[in-house]
């Protein structure tokens, strides 16, 4: 009986092969790929991705990416597309077929049904010398790399370079869209990644809810403003309602003596205090917050230099950003 690898040299083996196989994957990149952005960019339908077996699995994750990053795409199994799942597929949609022989017999019908209805096919197989990259309108060539498993068989380079391949076109289409991360979070608003792409106007509270004096008026009433308000803060605005300074109760503190009720905000606040905008991530807010020294516990919302909002840091921690 032959002796066997070590476990780490096995892993390194695997990942070496692989990793060449990318390197090789990106030598070999060549216009028929841009051909592949542009037609999946101007489909008025959804992308739809197929493949059998291990490239079946690969397919759907291809699909996954794509949708959540602005390209509406779907799996559809070859197998079930030959018994009544052809009928999801319309002539406004493109077909991305994978296949590492480009010979699954499992492919035959949905490849027939592309070509009988004049819908986009982009074949990703390895050559491009086989019934399914021959049909295809345009080729995705990936390199014939050895498979990194031992014994040659199972397929785990050749998914790899696929899943790049993938990989590669959804970033590509992402960056035509000129999709962002506030994009990216409306397609995942469940779980701690939504949460963090939240966006500050999502959160903040509005005109009605602000704490705000003028720079002339007595601490007195600065102080009763800020009691009712319950942000430990008022926002400072001068006659044009552009936002001057905060007073905090930090503020108070320091400026504490027999005549801070007579004093007048513009005495007691700090000036050019730190702002956020509605369209900023609430996860940078939290980081303007906390990261930066003193640290704070809110943050004025402004616009054109004029409060429209406040952001609590207890907004952050209720909806999971912090």
């Amino acid at each position: 009986m032959a002796s066997q690898k070590p476990h780490l040299e096995v892993a390194r083996d695997t990942i070496r092969i692989e990793t060449e196989a990318l390197v090789a994957l990106g030598k070999a990149l060549n216009g028929d790929f841009s051909k592949a952005v542009d037609v999946l960019k101007t489909v008025k339908g959804r992308v739809i991705i197929t493949g059998m077996g291990k490239s079946g699995h690969i397919a759907r994750k291809i699909a996954a990416t794509m949708a959540s990053t602005g390209t509406p795409a779907f799996f559809v199994h070859p197998a079930e597309a030959s018994h009544g799942d052809l009928g999801m597929i319309t002539s406004d949609d493109a077909v991305l077929a994978l296949s590492k022989s480009g010979e699954s017999a499992e492919l035959a019908d949905l490849i027939e049904f592309t070509r009988r209805f004049s819908i986009p096919l982009i074949s990703m197989t390895t050559g491009i010398e086989n019934a399914l990259a021959r049909a295809a309108d345009v080729k995705l060539d990936l390199p014939d790399m050895p498979e990194a498993c031992p014994i040659g068989q199972a397929p785990t380079t050749s998914t790899t370079l696929s899943l790049v391949m993938g990989d590669a076109l959804s970033m590509a289409l992402l960056e035509d869209q000129n999709f962002t991360a506030n994009d990216f979070g409306k397609f995942h608003p469940g779980g701690k990644l939504g949460a963090r792409l939240l966006t500050v106007e999502e959160l903040m509270h509005g005109k009605d809810e602000l704490p705000l004096c003028y720079a002339d008026d007595k601490m007195a009433d600065v102080i009763l403003t800020m009691t009712e308000g319950s942000f430990g803060c008022v926002g400072v605005r001068d006659p044009k309602g552009k936002l001057l300074g905060i007073v905090t109760d930090g503020d108070l503190r320091r400026k504490m003596d027999t005549e801070l009720l007579s004093r007048s905000a513009e005495e007691v606040m700090t000036i050019s205090p730190r702002t956020v905008t509605r369209d900023m991530l609430a996860a940078e807010a939290l980081s303007m917050m906390t990261m930066k020294s003193p640290k704070i516990t809110g943050l004025f919302v402004v616009d054109d230099g004029k409060p429209v909002g406040i952001l609590h840091i207890h907004d952050l921690l209720r909806a999971g950003v912090a």
